[in-house]
């Protein structure tokens, strides 16, 4: 049974400074216990005002390193690039921000790639953010040949690149991931999204579970820990 504590927020505003004071709150427990933090954040444009608010915290950022959760096979200086929107925003306030990916064309071999970076880090992760695309999805598990790849990688394995089948019109391209291991084994896992639509096919996701056709509802089915989604309108 899948534990989620639902936040509902009246307004992007009031989401955005909640989340941001939370997730503050991770960081400066992870320093205080262990003399460092690490995030995996989320792409897209839900999480910007986010990100902003909480860079401008006092917090002890030097002592945190933040990864995408997710990649699109881009280079850094592309838009689409993840790496570059959290780079903007964060590496001002002092933190470190760790590209996944390189300049390797092929995305299982580009998967390999990141998933060497990620074993440099101490792991897991203190926080991992999701979002949640209009189809389902999480990070970058999509449907596709690398769909079960993606969810039933080796426990050790914490990052594989994936091909989407049908490629998303606003990116179309390979990508590389968190898999499923990687993403539960944080010691948090937060959810962020917005709209009804969104908020009614997560809650029919959780409810499905391992059987659910969408990818949050196979990725979730196996969390052990709670989760928090915050939501707003």
């Amino acid at each position: 049974m899948i534990e989620a504590e639902w936040w509902d927020y009246d307004s992007a505003e009031e989401m955005a400074e909640a989340v941001a004071g939370d997730v503050g709150f991770i960081i400066e427990s992870a320093v205080e216990a262990r003399g460092e933090a690490l995030l995996a954040l989320a792409g897209g444009s839900t999480p910007g005002p986010i990100y902003r608010k909480l860079a401008e915290a006092k917090l002890p950022w030097k002592r945190v390193t933040i990864i995408p959760g997710d990649e699109r096979l881009v280079p850094l200086q592309d838009k689409l690039s993840n790496a570059r929107a959290l780079a903007e925003t964060f590496l001002k306030s002092g933190a470190r921000v760790v590209p996944v990916t390189g300049d390797i064309a092929d995305y299982r071999l580009a998967g390999n790639s990141a998933d060497a970076r990620l074993q440099d880090l101490k792991w897991p992760p203190d926080l991992v953010w999701l979002g949640m695309g209009g189809d389902g999805h999480t990070a970058s598990i999509f449907p596709g040949p690398d769909y079960e790849d993606a969810l039933n990688a080796p426990k050790a394995r914490r990052m594989v690149g994936v091909m989407p089948d049908p490629l998303p019109p606003e990116a179309p391209m390979a990508r590389v991931t968190l898999t499923r291991a990687a993403i539960l084994s944080a010691r948090t896992l937060m959810i962020v999204l917005t709209g009804e639509a969104k908020k009614q096919l997560l809650e029919g996701a959780i409810a499905d579970g391992q059987s659910s056709r969408y990818p949050i509802g196979r990725v979730l089915a196996e969390a052990e820990q709670p989760i928090d989604i915050h939501w707003c309108p």
